[in-house]
């Protein structure tokens, strides 16, 4: 989970504000789905109290950022994966000595991928 950015905040992150140089711009939208270099995460109550500088120009792609929930729907999400996975039917018969068969017993399919891996040869043919 993202933090504020602002100093000693420790409130969880709803929007992102990005700043437009060249425009004199401050965007002020949702939270980025990943946390990029310049750009400030920001909690609801920074966010709605947010103010450009002088000269700028302050967009709001969102006018009411929720605060996040505190994690119970993530940890419930995390609990039902790890139970699937425990209780995950074995690999169907002759699977594996598909795979093995497929590359000659070198870990490949037959085309050089592994896993989702796939090794493309100069020319555009088969490996």
């Amino acid at each position: 989970m993202r933090r504020c950015s602002r100093t000693a905040c420790g409130r969880s992150a709803v929007a992102t504000l990005t700043y437009v140089y060249a425009e004199q711009t401050a965007v002020l939208g949702p939270l980025a789905t990943f946390a990029e270099p310049h750009t400030y995460d920001l909690c609801s109550f920074h966010a709605e109290r947010l103010t450009a500088p002088q000269g700028w120009e302050l967009v709001r792609l969102a006018t009411h950022f929720e605060e996040a929930r505190d994690g119970d729907d993530l940890l419930a999400v995390a609990e039902a994966v790890r139970e699937q996975r425990e209780t995950a039917s074995p690999p169907l018969p002759g699977l594996d000595s598909f795979d093995d068969q497929a590359g000659e017993g070198d870990g490949t399919d037959g085309f050089g991928r592994v896993a989702h891996l796939r090794v493309l040869r100069e020319g555009g043919g088969r490996p």
